[in-house]
């Protein structure tokens, strides 16, 4: 599933694309035509990202939610939109660019009430100016949870997968299973932090990169991490791996049906 910097970055690119034009929006699946119908002919106003939920904003207060899930995913392109091929939810397109939505676990049309509600049920976003972390702390403190459950629980901190959660403990020397309410407010004030630098670095490149400069491949003389992800990572999908950090192999384990990963040396419990 995509972590929060890429819904982020879809924002953007949509506000690029769209923002300030009228639309004509379709859905040649069908499954979203009566929304679609509605959205067609307006105006979008702006987008925004809210953890790992996209928000359109069109005139008369109609909002489109999309979470992409697992599947979903986004293709856009200038010019004429080609004929649609697959299951196309919805697709976009103005005077000179195009866009289609396939695949996604939520594609809505919102009111500002449902809006709000939305909102209310998140955690604070890490890339969001308005991000309150000590609404975090405060659910954080007061419970024996894992913390990396906690972190990956986004009521409690909005945007954060198992990628940044798993590397970001990992580089704050904390175990995952952690109780919550044994995390300092110092450590959280640093944990948050670290969240905030590593997922706003990755908005900008498109990847996450969580190593420091010394322990980075050419620095190291080690060979590039080859994954699907991308990335130069600590723990993350390394078990049995040497630490870049210590050189102890890089553990494993599983926690809520997720794999988790971290180093029994730098992170002891």
């Amino acid at each position: 599933m995509p972590e929060g910097h890429t819904i982020h970055r879809l924002a953007a690119r949509h506000a690029e694309l769209f923002a300030g034009d009228k639309v004509h929006a379709a859905s040649p699946q069908g499954r979203f035509a009566e929304g679609a119908a509605l959205i067609s002919g307006t105006v979008l106003d702006g987008t925004e990202a809210y953890g790992k939920h996209l928000l359109h904003h069109y005139a008369d207060e109609r909002t489109l939610h999309v979470h992409l899930g697992l599947y979903g995913r986004f293709t856009d392109g200038d010019g004429e939109p080609p004929e649609p091929v697959g299951q196309v939810r919805l697709r976009l397109a103005s005077d000179r660019h195009w866009l289609d939505l396939r695949g996604p676990t939520a594609c809505e049309l919102l009111t500002p009430a449902e809006v709000a509600a939305l909102r209310a049920r998140l955690g604070p976003d890490p890339l969001r100016a308005d991000a309150d972390p000590e609404r975090a702390y405060a659910l954080i403190s007061r419970r024996s949870t894992p913390l990396a459950a906690l972190l990956l629980d986004q009521s409690v901190v909005a945007g954060t997968g198992l990628i940044f959660v798993t590397e970001a403990l990992f580089r704050a020397g904390l175990p995952p299973t952690l109780p919550g309410r044994a995390l300092t407010r110092t450590g959280w004030d640093a944990l948050w932090a670290d969240l905030v630098g590593l997922m706003r670095l990755a908005v900008t490149s498109g990847r996450i990169d969580t190593v420091r400069p010394v322990h980075l491949p050419e620095a190291m003389g080690r060979a590039a991490r080859v994954d699907r992800h991308g990335g130069e990572v600590y723990v993350y999908r390394r078990p049995g791996q040497p630490c870049h950090v210590c050189g102890t192999q890089v553990g494993r384990g599983e926690l809520v049906g997720r794999n988790l990963y971290w180093c029994p040396t730098c992170q002891p419990t």
